[in-house]
């Protein structure tokens, strides 16, 4: 296994029992309730799910990329942040690439994975207030 996975395997494995573990639990955490809170805004401005929007539009995907960075970027700084202090203390050292790939999956991929279910489910909780209204 490549060196730089066995480390992020490590680390997120062995982090369940370390200091800093409430960081595996905080940054996930975060990214969903951001999640949550970007898909209702899109819901309600009419916007496609996120990482739909993201594949499928290539016209403006650096539009939503900025759009997806402003939600969840500082999640992912503050993820990579915590990481590189728990490499330093439980390792002595610090492995900046890591702690980006670590950031990644307790920050990046929650929101990614969770937007979209959450624009969906969003439109059509208005839909059926719509329907339901006199």
């Amino acid at each position: 296994m490549d060196p730089l996975f066995q480390r992020v395997w490590t680390d997120l494995s062995e982090g369940l029992h370390g200091p800093l573990k409430f960081r595996l639990v905080i940054q996930p955490t975060i990214a969903a309730i951001l999640s949550i809170r970007a898909g209702i805004r899109d819901s309600r401005e009419g916007r496609t799910p996120f990482t739909r929007a993201l594949v499928s539009d290539k016209g403006h995907r650096g539009e939503h990329l900025r759009r997806g960075w402003g939600d969840v970027g500082s999640v992912f700084v503050a993820a990579t942040i915590v990481d590189i202090i728990y490499q330093l203390i439980v390792n002595r050292s610090a492995h900046p690439l890591q702690a980006i790939v670590v950031a990644a999956l307790l920050a990046l991929v929650p929101y990614l994975l969770l937007t979209g279910p959450i624009n969906r489910l969003a439109r059509r909780l208005a839909q059926h207030r719509a329907h339901a209204s006199p």
